[in-house]
């Protein structure tokens, strides 16, 4: 594939003397929703047993804010290029905070996913105009710093999420996971107007992209829809019948809406596709400039952030229901062992700069990949009905400083490539790619999670002697819904409970069974990871084609023609 050539500029203006003070302020505000991508996480068994959610429930509030954030980063980071990128930013940073009020003050499973919804509009605004700006106020050696601080707090937010959700769920309640987002927000707002500058992309082309919003929102949309719902309406045939706004998917229809929305979901991702190239033709403003895919790094590298974020996620959903419900953790517990993941991203994402400049920056995203892969294959060995707790910390703090390598460095690698015009597209188009794995992340960890659970559980519980079928199968059915849940009741009745002596015997079937699930779906996860891994060895021999090809034109131009 032939990179195009950048637009050269022929003036550098001086940098912002302000930029640090700005670089902390745009950090702050990407910690602030990096963290609420996975603060729910660890707190999700409270939250459902507070609000009487189901898995699929649960699935939704964790991913319908990575799916809104995916569907409009695209438009966020065009409204930001045209509007300016510090506007954008503080009224993404206040939509924010207003969804993160309605959240706190959720009474029922409706009014939290909306206002979720609200905080995904919030985040869609604010990251693309973090690192767009970085990449308009930053150059040369600063540039390349800035960007592992930008990389370093994405990764290490993302895994001190559950620390910090464990400890304001014990100490406080649930709903503290967003009262805390409060005065956070409050100081980045201040603090934006104080010192972040004003910057904008190239002169937008005529017209808006209205229908690029349409079908990328309806395509990625329906396919995260299809994924949640695959384990509870039925992957092909209708488990049960399907209702929304008044319209009904009967429970008697030949297949089940799920592989429908599925296919139309592909369907409205391919006209985007087919429409952007289109816009682009007729010289008319398109939400995604698809030229930007045209640098081979961008491209692989954009598959292997995707790639990653699946992993992430997929970890984050399920690991904490295995520790509160199959390991029998408090909140509070089960935020310190997911800390030791943090504990490995911050000290890797900080020192991966250094690495890079030592064995380049496509080097440590591969060896970062390699180390969350042997992180997440060591964890899924390690759970099991009666495993030991701390032995999950060392893989944790494994994959935790894969993390920060990989991430720290992966964002200046895949946007190095890309002229300063096209920064903001760029940016907003990883970010996507990030948010929609995220979502897909979250989608197939728990849709691989419940597959497990209800292949898992019913073998194990017709081991158990004296158990009537009939009582096997509503175990079956809450297992499945509650993701485990159950089992702290059981615990808790003992002998006492409507089970009697064979208490004892469901909950080791059960928690075996819960067990099993997450093993499936922590490989589901390291499947993510292996294809990121293949991305990244694209990456660095993309990167290292390029490096050869300038050196040589280098040594071309110094040596003397006769």
């Amino acid at each position: 594939m032939t990179t195009p050539t950048p637009t050269p500029t022929a003036i550098t203006p001086p940098q912002d003397p302000q930029r640090w003070k700005a670089l902390a302020v745009l950090a702050a505000g990407l910690a602030m929703i990096v963290l609420d991508g996975t603060i729910v996480g660890v707190a999700l068994p409270t939250i459902m047993g507070a609000l009487h959610l189901d898995l699929t429930d649960a699935q939704w509030v964790n991913s319908i804010y990575s799916v809104v954030f995916a569907a409009l980063l695209l438009t966020a980071g065009r409204v930001g290029d045209r509007v300016g990128r510090r506007t954008t930013f503080v009224v993404g940073v206040l939509a924010f905070l207003v969804g993160s009020l309605l959240a706190a003050t959720a009474t029922s499973v409706t009014p939290l996913i909306w206002s979720r919804v609200v905080q995904g509009v919030g985040g869609a605004l604010i990251l693309p105009s973090t690192l767009s700006t970085v990449s308009s106020t930053f150059r040369g050696r600063d540039r390349a710093a800035a960007f592992g601080v930008w990389g370093a707090v994405m990764s290490g937010s993302a895994a001190l999420g559950p620390l910090l959700g464990g400890w304001l769920t014990e100490t406080f309640s649930w709903p503290w996971i967003f009262w805390v987002n409060v005065p956070i927000g409050l100081a980045v707002v201040a603090g934006t107007l104080l010192w972040v500058p004003q910057t904008r992309g190239r002169p937008a082309a005529r017209g808006v992209d209205v229908d690029g919003l349409l079908t990328s929102g309806i395509g990625f949309g329906l396919v995260v829809f299809a994924l949640i719902e695959g384990s509870t309406l039925g992957w092909w045939a209708p488990a049960q019948r399907f209702t929304v706004a008044g319209w009904s998917w009967p429970a008697g229809a030949p297949v089940s809406v799920v592989p429908v929305a599925l296919v139309v979901g592909l369907l409205f991702v391919g006209l985007f596709v087919l429409w952007e190239r289109h816009r682009a033709r007729v010289r008319r403003d398109a939400l995604l400039d698809l030229s930007v895919f045209g640098y081979p790094t961008f491209s692989w590298g954009n598959l292997t952030a995707g790639a990653v974020a699946v992993g992430e996620f997929a970890l984050v959903l399920v690991l904490p229901l295995y520790l509160v419900n199959v390991a029998g953790l408090s909140t509070m517990g089960t935020g310190l062992v997911l800390a030791a993941m943090a504990l490995g991203a911050f000290a890797s994402g900080a020192a991966a700069r250094h690495v890079a400049a030592r064995l380049g920056a496509p080097t440590v995203v591969v060896v970062g990949l390699l180390l969350e892969l042997v992180g997440v294959l060591a964890v899924a060995l390690v759970v099991g009905a009666r495993s030991a707790v701390p032995l999950l910390v060392l893989p944790l703090v494994v994959y935790g400083v894969g993390l920060g390598l990989a991430s720290a460095q992966l964002t200046s690698t895949v946007l190095a490539d890309l002229p300063t015009d096209l920064s903001g597209q760029g940016s907003a188009t990883q970010s996507t790619v990030r948010q929609l794995g995220a979502a897909l992340g979250s989608a197939l960890g728990g849709s691989a999670l419940a597959a497990g659970l209800a292949a898992a559980v019913p073998a194990r519980l017709g081991e158990v002697v004296g158990l009537p079928p009939a009582t096997a199968d509503r175990l079956v059915s809450r297992t499945v819904d509650s993701a485990g849940g159950l089992l702290a009741g059981l615990r808790a009745q003992g002998e006492h409970g409507p089970l009697g002596p064979l208490t004892g015997p469901v909950v080791e079937a059960v928690a075996s069974g819960a067990a099993a699930a997450t093993r499936t779906a922590l490989l589901v996860a390291a499947g993510a990871l292996l294809l990121g891994l293949a991305g990244a060895l694209r990456v660095r021999r993309e990167a290292g084609r390029r490096s050869s090809t300038d050196a040589a034109e280098v040594g071309g131009a110094a040596r003397p023609r006769h």
